[in-house]
């Protein structure tokens, strides 16, 4: 089959790979130095997985920045642009969705069309109602940053929004392509879709919150943080799993796809939904309260990445505490080694280690690793180095 994929960011860049080991795929991504680095069989974001796929696997993909070179004969379009949260809005900024769609559409009306960009509830049925006998339904991804690959190529689930033959085949493709069998397929309406999209990644947000505001109860009350989770998690029902303290929930999905979901809650009785969005400014609020109240001279943020093995730091956790620290009028200094730029946000950027570590009266890091071992009277965190 000939695929082709828009997109190139974890989502897009990890399902044109792992159709590709299978079929014809083309990648089309705006982004020059993308496809440059596509093309050359490197990858263009940190994915152990991924970079080993497009490295040494056989794999039928080209990228492209032409649209009509992307799309003539395909037979499948897989949609995977950014959808960011318009705060103004209180709804996702599907723009860049719809602008596919209809270019495709237009050109090749009869072209299957699968979402895997995070929308919100409805967008599927209002899109349908404006192309009347197009084939456009939702598959949610479930990735994690820097496991993308591996989380496609061993599924917990496939969840398509379309019952009929198009999702059928859709599911069945994306099936067959994993390394594992028996992965359980989830055909539904497309609103259940695109609602189990926003409540799973609610329900992991809520997680989050929850362990980091036992957490906080925790370093408020002088009590042992890890202890208390331990015990807490040898309950089978809860289970250690995703209960490390952090300074709260970031990255791509969870902010908007909780703030989406509270926004489609509308007119619907609710109380939960609103106080785990709540519970995040909470969280960071408390972090850097905690920080200054050590009369640090000048603070420095230790990475800005979401977490290890990722590249990602748009909407991370610490940027928000860095903020709040910034406003009391300390002094800020990063150390981001991915970040080729001599300031972020007007706060200096630092790239060698060992002058940011002699600098620095307080160090931040969100989660600590053996290069700050050295240093370790000067760092702050939440890490108890658990799971998540």
């Amino acid at each position: 089959m000939k695929i082709t994929v828009v997109g190139a960011g974890y989502v897009g860049l990890s399902n044109a790979v792992l159709l590709a080991r299978y079929h014809d795929v083309t990648l089309l991504e705006i982004d020059p130095a993308k496809v440059e680095a596509i093309n050359v069989r490197r990858s263009p974001i940190v994915d152990e997985e991924l970079g080993k796929s497009l490295a040494h696997d056989d794999l039928r993909l080209n990228a492209t920045t032409d649209s009509k070179v992307a799309y003539d004969g395909a037979e499948l379009v897989i949609v995977a642009t950014p959808t960011d949260y318009d705060a103004a809005a209180s709804y996702f900024d599907t723009s860049t969705v719809e602008r596919v769609i209809d270019e495709v559409l237009l050109a090749y009306p009869a072209v299957p069309v699968a979402i895997k960009s995070t929308i919100p509830v409805g967008f599927v049925a209002r899109v349908r109602a404006e192309h009347p006998g197009a084939t456009v339904f939702f598959s949610p991804e479930f990735l994690r940053e820097g496991s993308a690959l591996f989380d496609n190529l061993h599924p917990a689930r496939i969840v398509v929004g379309e019952r009929g033959e198009a999702g059928r085949a859709f599911a069945l493709m994306m099936a067959e392509a994993a390394l594992d069998e028996d992965v359980p397929i989830l055909l539904t309406g497309d609103t259940e879709a695109e609602a189990i999209k926003l409540f799973a990644n609610t329900y992991l947000a809520l997680r989050v919150a929850f362990f980091n505001e036992l957490d906080t109860y925790a370093a408020i009350r002088g009590l042992d943080t890890a202890e208390i989770i331990d015990g807490v998690c040898l309950d089978p029902r809860i289970g250690q799993h995703y209960n490390n303290p952090s300074f709260g929930y970031g990255g791509y999905c969870l902010p908007k796809d909780t703030r989406q979901l509270l926004a489609n809650y509308q007119d619907v009785p609710q109380n939960l939904i609103t106080a785990v969005v709540d519970a995040n400014r909470t969280r960071k609020d408390f972090i850097a309260e905690d920080i200054l109240r050590r009369n640090p001279h000048v603070v420095g943020i230790y990475r800005l990445v979401m977490k290890a093995g990722s590249d990602n730091f748009r909407h991370s956790s610490i940027q928000g505490v860095m903020k709040r620290i910034k406003a009391k009028g300390v002094e800020v200094i990063v150390y981001e080694p991915t970040l080729d730029a001599p300031d972020f946000f007007r706060s200096e950027v630092v790239n060698d280690l060992a002058t940011f570590k002699a600098r620095a009266d307080v160090i931040v890091a969100n989660r600590v690793t053996e290069d700050l071992a050295e240093v370790a009277g000067k760092v702050y965190t939440r890490d108890q180095s658990g799971d998540g």
